[in-house]
């Protein structure tokens, strides 16, 4: 008898689960199961999208036709409402109930709303999903004045997306800079200054103490906790996720601020894996549980825990994730965990070049990146190989640093 796979959520990491369970287990059942209306699209372009700069074509990756060419079951627009692990059941809104011998969480989260006056309103925008971008492209099309709260990577595509559509925005933040947990001050300058040539405005210590509305419940006004007032018939939130872990609750499979998954992307639950956004995974590299939201780190997750729902224990998730950010003139790169550590090391090598290297017990466990993106090869393979650069951190930012420049028998030219 064949096994039964069930996966629940069709991000990339969902997805990439199922094309593998696939071409590893030509015999299985596989269902996915979406609360979205649409298969799998590309998480990184919808920015763009929502920018103008794109249409809807190239955003979507798979169509129907490619879940049935490969006999996968995808069911869209279908909530899960219940998991009972001790009969290996999932039950879904419409109360069908599915059996499972193997199931894979990839439920990701939902953004977290303002807890103030107004957040609900007409004009208030949260960056998640393709349907919010269609909203977001929509509305600031139509937009004279924005706010956008949130000082992190979702908040500036938020920033970018004024800039682009020619909305006058202000960005309040709630500290003195930008991303503050990995920036220092002429970091974060480097990005205020590009904001500001695109029309953005930083605000500093700042926030959000309540919106205003007009008769017919449109946000007009974001008043700060300052007693400012800033005109917005747009606004965009991006202060985090609610990470979808309420699915788990009454089970026996572990949470701390997400699913907590091993390097095999296992739960407590030796018949139950988890990948993408939603884990709080077991970092080989960095020693300790940890967690990564970037794109090409839940496809991997994804792949990693169908190729382990087939055989455990066969491939441990080992990867140093990237992120980028492609709004300005130059280009922005951070890699592996750069807000952890328990120390760094920083330059401004030039008026828009930036690095910065978190360690932790010397080695290297992230980093960011402005304005030159050539040292990132270096960088992460001394994290992938656990080299102590102790002693030796400010050789890190030369200028055309190369991994032959250490004094060390740990790390070899890729």
């Amino acid at each position: 008898m064949s096994e039964s796979f069930v996966i629940i959520g069709d991000g990339i990491a969902g997805s990439s689960a199922a094309e593998t369970l696939r071409e590893e287990a030509p015999d299985a059942d596989i269902t996915v199961i979406t609360d979205e209306g649409e298969a799998l699209y590309n998480r990184i372009l919808i920015k763009e999208f929502a920018k103008g700069k794109l249409p809807e074509a190239p955003i979507s990756i798979h169509d129907d036709g490619w879940y049935d060419e490969r006999d996968i079951d995808l069911e869209l627009n279908t909530l899960v409402v219940d998991i009972r692990t001790d009969e290996h059941e999932v039950e879904t809104h419409t109360g069908d109930v599915l059996e499972y011998d193997k199931l894979l969480l990839a439920v990701g989260g939902t953004p977290q709303q303002l807890p103030v006056e107004g957040s609900d309103a007409e004009g208030v925008h949260h960056f998640w999903t393709f349907q919010d971008a269609r909203r977001i492209r929509e509305s600031a099309e139509d937009a004279e004045d924005a706010v956008i709260v949130g000082a992190g990577l979702l908040g500036i595509d938020l920033a970018a997306i004024c800039g682009a559509q020619g909305v006058e925005g202000k960005y309040l933040m709630r500290g003195d800079s930008w991303w503050r947990y990995a920036l220092d001050e002429e970091g974060a300058e480097i990005m205020h200054d590009a904001m500001r040539e695109r029309g953005v405005e930083p605000v500093f210590q700042s926030g959000v103490d309540h919106f205003e509305t007009d008769d017919d419940g449109h946000v007009t006004t974001a008043v700060d906790p300052n007693g400012d007032s800033y005109k917005a018939d747009f606004a965009g939130v991006a202060i985090g996720l609610n990470l979808n872990t309420e699915l788990v609750e009454g089970t026996s499979i572990e949470t701390d601020d997400g699913i907590v998954v091993d390097e095999f992307m296992q739960t407590s639950d030796p018949d139950v894996f988890a990948a993408g956004d939603i884990t709080r995974f077991y970092d080989v590299i960095l020693g300790e549980q940890a967690q990564n939201g970037a794109w090409g780190s839940a496809k991997e997750q994804g792949t990693i825990a169908a190729k382990n729902m087939l055989d455990h224990g066969s491939e441990e998730f080992r990867w140093v994730s990237s992120y980028s950010i492609t709004h300005f003139d130059f280009p922005f790169l951070s890699f592996g965990h750069p807000t952890l550590g328990d120390d760094e090391v920083m330059r401004k090598v030039d008026d828009d070049e930036w690095r910065r290297l978190a360690l932790k017990d010397g080695k290297i466990v992230g980093g960011v990146l402005i304005g030159n993106l050539a040292p990132q090869s270096a960088y992460k393979q001394l994290m992938r190989e656990q080299v102590d650069v102790s002693g030796q951190e400010d050789l890190l930012m030369t200028e055309g640093f190369s991994v032959d420049d250490l004094e060390t028998e740990g790390a070899t030219p890729e």
